[in-house]
C-alpha cells in the first residue's frame, strides 16, 4: 500500500499547450497576489516596501519550486540546471527551495503512467513482466524509473517519459525565462542567456531515449576494462521512443558518502574527477549533467572502495577538439602560475572577453590569484572548505555589473563548464580531498597528442 508521502507526490503531467500555460499563469499569479500582500502589510507598519524584496521571499521561490515539479519537464529542468550552475551566486533562500528541485519530482498517477506504457509496449504490457513495481524507485524532469522483472528473470531499471514533455521544451524554457525575468527572482548581474540555450538543446537531446541507449551503450565500452564504473546494460528489445530499459543497478546515492570515513570518500571522488578528465581530454564525448542523482555508489563486499554507477546518458555530449585543446592550454596556464597566459587562453577559449580585463585589471588578477593559489599546491585539495568561493563570487558580481563586460561563452564550453562545477559541488557535499594537481599533470600528460 501506497504511503501518505508517495500520494501526496502523485500529481498528473500537463501534457497540453493550454494546460501547461495554465500552470505558468496560477504560478505568475500567486507570486504577484503575495507582493501585494506582504506590501500592504509593510506599508501598514509604516515600512517603505521595496520591489525586490517583496519579490524574492522564500514563499515566492517556493511558488516557483513547487510549480516547477507540477510541470517537469523542460520547466523543473531549468530550475535544476539554474539551482547546480548559478552555484554560489544565487541568494541562500532561492538556492536551497531551488535544490530541492534536484531531489525531489512527483509522480505520474497510475492512470496515466498505464496509458503511456500502454501506448508504447501495447495493452497487454503487463505480460511480459513477472512483476512491475508501480511506485517509481527514482522521479526526474524528464521521466520516472520503475524497478521491473521479466519473465526471464532479469531485473531491470524501467525509465518512462512524461506525456508532453518533448513537445513543449522551447515554450516550457522561454515561459520560465520570462517569468524570472520578471519575477526579479534571479540577481539583474547574473546573466541566463546562455542556460536557456543551452537548456533547449539539452533538452531535445534528453528527449530522445533511443539516443541515450546509445550513449550509455557507448560508455560501457569506454570503460570497458576500467575499474570502478558500472553502467548498466541496455534492453534494446524494450526500449521505445518514450521508454528507455536497462539493467538494474543497485547502490545508495553518492552524497550519502559524506558520513563515510575520509579515505573512502577521497578514493572515490578522485575517480570522479579522473573521469571527467578523460571524458575531456581521452574520450572526446561528455556526459555533462551533473545532478547527484546520475551518480550511485555500490558498496564491495571485500572493504575495498566498491564502484560508482553511472546513470542518465541522455546528456552526453561529443566535446570539440578545439574545446579539450582550450582546456588543456588553459589548465597548463594554471599549472605554470603564469597569470599572463590564463588570461590570454581565458579569451582564447571564450571565458571571457578582453573588455573585462581591460576595464576590470585588478579584479581579475585577485580572481586568477585565488584560483591559482587553491589549486596549484602538490597536496590535497580540500573541497568541503568553500571559504574562497565568497572572494570569487564578489568580484564576478562586481564585474558583471558592467554591462559593457557580458559575454557569452560558446555553447560547448557552457556545456563541459557545468560538468565541471558540478562535480566540484559534489566534492564539497562530500567534503573530499584529492591532489587535483596531480590528477591533471598525469591526465595531460597521458593524453598528450603533441598540441
Amino acid at each position: 500500500m501506497a504511503n501518505r508521502e508517495d500520494t501526496d507526490r502523485h500529481r498528473a503531467v500537463p501534457s497540453g499547450r493550454i494546460a501547461r500555460l495554465a500552470g505558468f499563469g496560477r504560478l505568475a499569479g500567486g507570486v504577484a497576489g503575495s507582493v501585494i500582500g506582504q506590501g500592504a502589510r509593510q506599508l501598514a507598519s509604516g515600512q517603505r516596501p521595496r520591489m525586490e524584496d517583496l519579490l524574492l521571499t522564500p514563499g515566492n521561490a517556493a511558488r516557483l519550486a513547487d510549480r516547477l515539479s507540477h510541470l517537469r519537464g523542460a520547466a523543473m529542468k531549468l530550475g535544476q540546471m539554474i539551482s547546480m550552475d548559478a552555484g554560489d551566486m544565487l541568494p541562500p533562500e532561492l538556492a536551497d527551495i531551488l535544490a530541492t528541485l534536484r531531489d525531489r519530482a512527483n509522480f505520474m498517477p497510475p492512470r496515466q503512467l498505464d496509458t503511456v506504457l500502454a501506448q508504447e509496449w501495447g495493452k497487454d504490457w503487463r505480460t511480459m513482466f513477472r512483476r512491475f513495481e508501480p511506485r517509481p524507485i527514482a522521479a526526474a524532469s524528464i521521466g520516472q524509473v520503475h524497478r521491473a522483472l521479466t519473465r526471464d528473470g532479469r531485473m531491470l531499471a524501467i525509465k518512462v517519459q512524461y506525456p508532453g514533455v518533448a513537445q513543449s521544451i522551447d515554450s516550457d524554457v522561454d515561459n520560465v525565462a520570462s517569468l524570472l525575468k520578471l519575477s526579479g527572482l534571479l540577481p539583474k548581474e547574473l546573466d541566463i542567456a546562455p542556460l536557456l540555450t543551452a537548456a533547449k538543446e539539452q533538452l531535445h537531446e534528453e528527449a530522445d531515449y533511443r539516443r541515450e541507449g546509445e550513449q550509455m551503450q557507448l560508455y560501457a565500452r569506454l570503460l570497458a576494462g576500467t575499474d570502478g564504473f558500472v553502467v548498466p546494460e541496455l534492453d534494446e528489445e524494450l526500449t521505445r521512443d518514450r521508454i528507455l530499459a536497462m539493467s538494474f543497478e543497485d547502490g545508495i546515492p553518492i552524497e550519502s558518502l559524506a558520513s563515510e570515513p575520509q579515505d573512502l570518500r577521497d578514493i572515490v571522488f578522485e575517480r570522479c574527477i579522473r573521469l571527467v578528465a578523460r571524458e575531456l581530454f581521452e574520450f572526446g564525448v561528455m556526459q555533462t549533467d551533473p545532478n547527484f542523482a546520475n551518480f550511485r555508489y555500490r558498496r564491495a563486499d571485500d572493504g575495498e572502495a566498491g564502484q560508482v554507477v553511472l546513470l542518465d546518458f541522455g546528456a552526453t555530449r561529443a566535446v570539440a577538439p578545439d574545446v579539450g585543446r582550450a582546456y588543456r592550454r588553459l589548465l597548463e596556464a594554471g599549472l605554470a602560475g603564469d597569470s599572463n597566459k590564463i588570461k590570454a587562453e581565458a579569451i582564447a577559449a571564450g571565458f571571457m572577453s578582453p573588455a573585462v580585463i581591460e576595464r576590470h585589471p585588478e579584479r581579475v588578477e585577485r580572481m586568477i590569484a585565488v584560483i591559482v593559489g587553491e589549486m596549484s599546491e602538490d597536496a590535497p585539495f580540500d573541497f568541503g572548505d568553500r571559504s574562497f568561493v565568497p572572494l570569487l563570487r564578489d568580484e564576478g558580481m562586481e564585474i558583471a555589473k558592467d554591462r559593457q563586460t557580458w559575454h557569452l561563452p560558446p555553447a560547448e564550453t557552457l556545456f563541459v563548464q557545468r560538468k565541471v562545477s558540478g562535480t566540484a559541488l559534489l566534492g564539497a557535499r562530500l567534503g573530499a580531498r584529492v591532489n587535483v594537481r596531480r590528477v591533471v599533470e598525469e591526465t595531460l600528460a597521458k593524453t598528450d597528442g603533441g598540441d
